[in-house]
């Protein structure tokens, strides 16, 4: 995962940078372009399946959106704090242990037997 979240952050910072040298017009048209490509895939598909890069690209993305531009993602405030809360779930979760009490070293069980034996 690692590699091609370094690969699509890597290219991200290069699109911006190509983008800071192009004109006005030329940026409106492809803002408009990009989002009649978007209402088109919006319309095809239900529900679009991401990847962990996807998420931490919409997630940075949406923290440099001011509010007002919110509705304009499917990523929802909702959204990125249920994909947070599964990421601490998948983190700090800790095998299930059978209940009671752990069983005892036979090497310790050992040692208390002679130790019983010895004081009795």
């Amino acid at each position: 995962m690692l590699p091609s979240l370094l690969y699509i952050l890597t290219r991200h910072i290069l699109e911006l940078a190509a983008l800071r040298f192009r004109s006005g017009r030329s940026k409106d048209i492809e803002i408009v372009v990009l989002r009649h490509e978007l209402a088109i895939l919006r319309r095809q598909v239900a529900r679009p399946e991401l990847a962990d890069a996807d998420r931490v690209f919409l997630a940075a993305a949406a923290s440099l959106l001011p509010r007002r531009r919110w509705s304009d993602f499917f990523v929802t405030p909702g959204t990125l704090l249920r994909w947070h809360r599964r990421l601490i779930a998948r983190r700090w979760t800790y095998p299930r242990r059978r209940p009671g009490r752990p069983p005892i070293d036979p090497g310790v069980a050992a040692l208390v037997r002679q130790h019983g034996e010895m004081t009795c």
